[in-house]
């Protein structure tokens, strides 16, 4: 029983983490005028760009209207533009604009900034432990029936 209940708090530390991490990095979005989910879109995009709607939401784990929602957003704030793929006019392939990618990189500045003031004031030894129970937590929630990670990207 013990067991079950340091898990449990080791759980709810976790989501508060998780939670307090995001406020704060919502917080210093919100000086380039971004939204976590807009930024994810952004920063994701540095990665490839190209890709249609259905899988910037895979990627992002958001509905296929979130996604379409927050692109919108982004194209009237000319930070992305939709091009349409040859030989289909339904989908786009969502590309940056250089306003959008400028933004991007301080924005990926700004987040390396923090994980430098939090993460990075950890012993290299201590993150590289804290890195495996977190990998060893993952694939334990995906073997329950958690949501596996897009292709390509590590979760």
């Amino acid at each position: 029983m013990s067991n079950e209940i340091d898990a449990m708090r080791v759980w709810f530390r976790l989501i508060r983490l998780h939670t307090r991490s995001r406020v704060a990095i919502a917080n210093r979005l919100r000086a380039f005028d971004l939204s976590v989910p807009q930024c994810d879109v952004l920063t994701t995009l540095t990665e490839k760009e190209g890709l249609s709607q259905q899988e910037l939401a895979a990627r992002l784990y958001v509905t296929k209207g979130n996604i379409s929602g927050l692109v919108d957003r982004l194209v009237a704030n000319g930070l992305v533009e939709r091009r349409s793929f040859a030989g289909d006019r339904r989908s786009h392939a969502i590309h940056l604009t250089p306003a959008g990618r400028d933004l991007a990189q301080r924005a990926i500045e700004a987040q390396r900034k923090f994980v430098a003031e939090t993460f990075g004031q950890l012993p290299p030894q201590r993150l590289a432990e804290f890195e495996q129970l977190l990998v060893e937590a993952r694939d334990l929630v995906r073997a329950r029936g958690g949501a596996a990670s897009p292709e390509g990207v590590e979760a």
